[in-house]
């Protein structure tokens, strides 16, 4: 048996503002017709009118060539009204049009004209405050999540806590001491110069022992918590929200932030102080070998002066800034991998703004810290 015979698509022109349409607009029937297309010319800024009544056949693929023919029209500034299409017909070019104009809208911020300025900063402000918004809800959720798990202790997973801990803390050990070993190194250096020429060179232990104590070893710990582990958290959970493994956990009744999110809090703000107990001993010891290279100032000396200069006060204000920066990092990473939605430049794009963030907002917290203190004279 022969295949029937298709009728090719074709455009005719018998004036500038009318268009007859005819023949089957399949995929197997406009081979022929992107040349006809092309040599449609009409004046701008008018109406035209398109006769589909001829059309005998019409698929997704057919609605898809003259779609493209109907937008470049209308960007040229003309009306087209199409009349006589069978109804089957009007609701695929319809359905395909709307998805061609989304399509349109999603490129036009690339393709088109840059926004302006002020517009982009109202969409930054705007995009800003929304952020600002959806991170305390989640801090808030956090919050009622934690005060459950306090309520039922059963409901607390430890075996997911301690796996952050052992990943957050204990495997963070060597980078962390490494460069609080080189950040007292650089204080005791930077400080030897000026010690030197008052003859005070002894205050290198006040130097070092008050700086490391109190600011750079919990702060210098953050930071590289939030590099290291914040950007883990957003990662993770950001490929599971990718992969709908979030949403699966929610179908089958467990709640994501019970079994995601407390434990990395928790485990967080248990790790990060003793990781900053460790960066004070590490940096400490890095102050003491360069104050004897530099200064002839033996490890005896350093201590008794260390002993009598720093307090208990000053160790204890930089320890306790350790959980609040925990907590800090641990949520902010978590929020950014929830808001992932897309494929994998989706999880990129989050990890990377789950770090900024939250240095930032280290950084924030220290300050209104020195502040607070300042006020309290401590």
């Amino acid at each position: 048996m022969k295949p029937m015979s298709v009728v090719p698509a074709a455009i005719a022109q018998p004036t500038p503002q009318e268009l007859g349409l005819s023949g089957s607009w399949t995929a197997r029937g406009i081979g022929a017709i992107e040349r006809q297309l092309e040599s449609v010319r009409v004046p701008s800024k008018t109406e035209a009118i398109a006769d589909g009544a001829r059309i005998e056949a019409l698929d997704t693929a057919g609605a898809w060539v003259l779609q493209k023919l109907l937008l470049r029209l209308r960007d040229e500034g003309i009306v087209v009204t199409i009349r006589g299409l069978r109804p089957e017909f009007a609701k695929l070019l319809e359905a395909v049009g709307r998805q061609a104009a989304d399509q349109t809208d999603t490129l036009s911020p690339v393709a088109g004209a840059p926004t302006p300025k002020l517009e982009g900063l109202g969409r930054s402000a705007a995009a800003a405050f929304e952020q600002s918004v959806a991170l305390l809800g989640f801090v808030g959720e956090s919050a009622v999540a934690l005060a459950g798990s306090v309520a039922h202790p059963a409901r607390f997973r430890w075996r997911p806590i301690l796996y952050n801990i052992r990943s957050a803390g204990f495997d963070a050990l060597p980078i962390v001491g490494l460069l609080s070993f080189m950040l007292g190194i650089v204080i005791a250096y930077q400080g030897a110069d000026q010690l030197r020429q008052y003859g005070a060179n002894i205050f290198v232990a006040d130097l070092v022992g008050l700086s490391m104590l109190r600011e750079f070893a919990p702060l210098i710990t953050a930071i590289i918590i939030a590099g290291r582990s914040g950007s883990a958290y957003a990662a993770q959970i950001g490929t599971m929200s990718v992969t709908e493994e979030i949403d699966a956990m929610r179908t089958l009744g467990i709640a994501p932030l019970d079994l995601l999110v407390l434990p990395k809090i928790l485990a967080l703000m248990i790790a990060l102080p003793l990781l900053t107990v460790f960066a004070d001993v590490l940096g400490v010891f890095g102050g003491m070998i360069m104050a004897r290279a530099q200064l002839g100032v033996g490890f005896g000396e350093f201590l008794d002066r260390f002993v009598k200069a720093v307090s208990i006060t000053a160790y204890l204000i930089g320890i306790c800034k350790a959980p609040v920066f925990a907590a800090i990092i641990a949520v902010v990473g978590c929020f950014q991998g929830f808001r992932t939605k897309g494929g994998a430049d989706s999880v990129g794009r989050q990890t990377t703004r789950s770090v900024v963030q939250s240095i930032f907002l280290v950084m924030v917290a220290d300050g209104l810290f020195s502040i607070a203190f300042s006020a309290l004279d401590l």
